[in-house]
């Protein structure tokens, strides 16, 4: 039975073998989560610290944080969000719940593990009676297509259905409304460095 939670440093080991998994090279290691700021994490926001665990194995993690958004100027970079992933950016009375993370163990892709995980902050966006959900989705399959897609053309292609990407599908799937693309946003190679802005509203 899969069950989400909040992570403690006792799920750390799992955690970052889960990162492993889900960003293998070209992704750059070095952006993989440290326990260092795992704790940073928990220390700052513990309710938007997430794992899905089933069988007693984590299986998902996902982070989030609250901020101030502003719609008049969406564009900004994941550091500058994240507070490079250390999360001190973390402002208890801003207006938007902003997910920096989201990774399921590929053999469990597939299960509802993304959905659960979700869930649980779509309920988090209610219970602290924010406005939005946010997130910036990776575009990992843009880089097959670059040679004759813009980011954006890509990025349409796959609202409309007609690519399949590994993040940007589950997440409209999940009940997320596409805003723009961003560039610049994070450093990916497979998706020229671009992410698809994202929200949900309760």
């Amino acid at each position: 039975m899969l069950q989400v939670r909040p992570y403690t440093m006792r799920d750390w080991p799992g955690l970052f073998q889960i990162q492993r998994e889900c960003f293998p090279p070209p992704y750059p290691e070095e952006q993989l989560w440290s326990s260092a700021q795992f704790e940073s994490h928990i220390r700052h926001f513990p309710d938007g610290a997430l794992c899905a665990v089933a069988g007693g194995e984590p299986v998902g993690s996902a982070t989030c944080l609250i901020i101030q958004f502003d719609p008049a100027h969406p564009e900004h970079t994941w550091a500058e969000v994240a507070g490079d992933g250390f999360i001190h950016t973390h402002n208890p009375q801003g207006d938007t719940l902003y997910g920096i993370d989201m990774a399921v163990r590929p053999a469990w892709r597939r299960r509802g593990v993304a959905r659960a995980l979700y869930a649980a902050r779509f309920d988090l966006v209610r219970r602290l009676g924010l406005k939005r959900f946010l997130a910036g989705g990776r575009m990992p399959g843009y880089h097959r297509y670059a040679g004759r897609l813009t980011p954006e053309a890509y990025a349409a292609a796959v609202i409309r259905g007609e690519i399949d990407d590994l993040v940007i599908t589950p997440q409209l799937r999940a009940g997320l409304r596409p805003l723009q693309v961003i560039h610049n946003y994070l450093p990916d190679e497979e998706s020229a460095n671009c992410a698809l802005l994202l929200e949900w509203r309760p």
